[in-house]
């Protein structure tokens, strides 16, 4: 994936959190942000579907039928006695 540059403007005091934090996990600058950024995207999309999941399981009918079918499967259950640990 190409990589582009972009400016940002920070204080210095989280300019040298950053640089701290980066070199305690032996990462660059650069490397460091990008982590953090992607988690945060990530954050955002996992809460947004968290957020979409709960509207989903508000409603009562869907929530008795994400029961009965989770009750379903737990009764059909998978016999792993034959299994070798």
């Amino acid at each position: 994936m190409p990589l582009h540059k972009t400016a940002i403007a920070i204080s210095e005091d989280l300019l040298s959190a950053v640089d701290r934090a980066a070199q305690s996990r032996g990462e660059s600058r650069n490397g460091f942000i990008t982590l953090v950024l992607k988690e945060a995207v990530r954050a955002g999309r996992d809460a947004d579907i968290t957020r979409r999941l709960n509207e989903l399981f508000a409603d009562a009918e869907m929530a008795q039928e994400q029961s009965r079918g989770a009750r379903d499967l737990d009764k059909a259950g998978t016999d792993w006695s034959s299994e070798r640990w």
